[in-house]
């Protein structure tokens, strides 16, 4: 993947057509991502960069941040470095001014295209139980399958709380412990209770399915929006 540095805009050389080529170049990769149903990181690998430039745009003041600084004298007994900034030119933030005019629409229609898979292959996905949901569902297993294929990927999750400043979110991780064969007589309810006889520590464990009606790829798209179903199915159910 061509890759985005977080300061590809004051990095090197400042000057439209070369950040446009380096901007381009990067879109053009993620396009190809997409149109692989590859969602994951990418998506939010460019939201990432784009709410970037947001913040650039609405404060100047982080782009003469962004830009190297000289060393113009230093106490190295005291170990205090007093730093000379390396741009205060009028052109040169012209010249930016005209990459972030350039660069916020085309990753706003990229975004929009990731957007748009997302909200298609989440449309494509169904989350169901397995069995008795127990009281305590923080943590549990987490199988797919897609497009009536008779192969089980099965996770372990974990559901984990975190504080952020005022606000508190839900982040879930994933263990991949192998896969199964799905079939009449061996059900998911089955492969379930097997899990319970090889994983003791979990006695009674929260089971859901995640089923895909469609063939998408499973790390880069279908488990990062499974999770996020699951997320929000417990969030809810909480």
């Amino acid at each position: 993947m061509n890759e985005l540095k977080h300061d590809w805009l004051t990095d090197g050389i400042i000057d439209y057509e070369f950040k446009k080529y380096i901007l381009l170049a990067y879109l053009k990769t993620i396009k190809e991502k997409f149109d692989q149903t590859e969602l994951y990181p990418f998506l939010s690998d460019l939201v990432f960069h784009y709410k970037n430039l947001l913040q650039v745009k609405a404060n100047k003041e982080l782009i003469y941040e962004s830009f190297p600084k000289s060393i113009t004298k230093a106490d190295f007994r005291k170990l205090k470095f007093s730093y000379k900034k390396l741009v205060y030119d009028g052109e040169v933030m012209g010249e930016i001014e005209d990459i972030i005019s350039f660069a916020i629409p085309k990753m706003e229609q990229r975004i929009k295209e990731g957007k748009e898979l997302y909200e298609f292959v989440e449309d494509n996905l169904e989350l169901s139980p397995i069995g008795l949901i127990p009281i305590y569902k923080e943590e549990g297993y987490l199988l797919l399958n897609q497009d009536a294929a008779s192969d089980v990927k099965i996770f372990r999750y974990q559901l984990k709380m975190f504080e952020k400043a005022d606000e508190s979110y839900r982040a879930i991780s994933t263990e991949y412990l192998g896969q199964e064969m799905h079939s009449i007589s061996r059900t998911f309810e089955s492969i379930k209770l097997d899990l319970v006889k090889k994983y003791t520590y979990l006695p009674n464990p929260a089971t859901y399915l995640v089923v895909s009606k469609l063939s998408f790829p499973i790390p880069q798209t279908v488990l990062p929006i499974a999770k996020r179903l699951l997320v929000r199915h417990l969030s809810v159910a909480a």
